[in-house]
């Protein structure tokens, strides 16, 4: 698979050689993490919103209420930052200066353009909603007219954006290593709960299909 030409905006100049650029690997993050952040600029005020994405080949799709301010922002074509983080650890150095962390993330540097066409909004919901479990959408009820017109939904190509890893241990100074301090690495991973059925749940429905919640790894 073919890697994304860094721009002079999506360049890792700290630590470059952190610096991702490959698609595959900057796919499996999109395509991990649940939740991005969306920073954008009105009249001077700069804004950063967490909100729910889904990924389909070089595309980022948002959606929300229509009437939803950020949305209704980004639809008239202001430059906008969505992030992606995965959080796999925390370093523990034999230093405070040292203390660091292993992540994964993703910056996409573009412009949001309205999903105006029928069929590409319903399939972009169903990709958010089986982003989140897959094989939801078709278990569930799905949007109406009146839901579709209620909602709004946005694109942003994936023309300028990089990534960012780190992976391994703490990296001390070399007189630090002779220090009695424990340093090392502790795991971090996102993990989901046994489910907890609605009040009003009918008698006798089961979470078919909810073992299919649990993310793998995609290092």
């Amino acid at each position: 698979m073919s890697a994304f030409t860094p721009t002079s905006k999506t360049q890792v100049r700290r630590l470059p050689k952190r610096g991702v650029y490959d698609k595959e690997q900057i796919y499996s993050i999109l395509d991990e993490g649940f939740l991005c952040h969306v920073g954008f600029v009105v009249d001077g005020q700069p804004y950063v919103i967490p909100t729910g994405y889904a990924r389909s080949g070089d595309t980022v799709y948002l959606h929300g209420s229509a009437a939803s301010r950020m949305l209704r922002t980004l639809d008239d074509g202001v430059d906008v930052c969505v992030t992606v983080t995965l959080l796999d650890g925390f370093v523990l150095a034999r230093s405070a200066f040292h203390h660091s962390m292993n992540y994964r993330s993703v910056v996409v540097l573009g412009k949001a353009k309205p999903v105006e066409d029928e069929s590409e909004k319903m399939r972009a919901l169903h990709l958010f909603t089986n982003h989140i479990v897959p094989g939801r959408w078709e278990e569930v009820r799905t949007p109406t007219a009146q839901e579709l017109k209620a909602t709004s939904v946005l694109s942003i190509e994936l023309d300028e954006v990089s990534a960012k890893v780190r992976m391994g241990g703490p990296i001390d100074d070399e007189e630090d290593y002779a220090l009695s301090v424990w340093a090392g690495v502790v795991p971090v991973r996102l993990q989901v709960g046994a489910p907890v059925a609605d009040d009003r749940l009918l008698d006798g429905v089961a979470p078919v299909g909810l073992e299919r919640f649990e993310r793998r790894a995609t290092r």
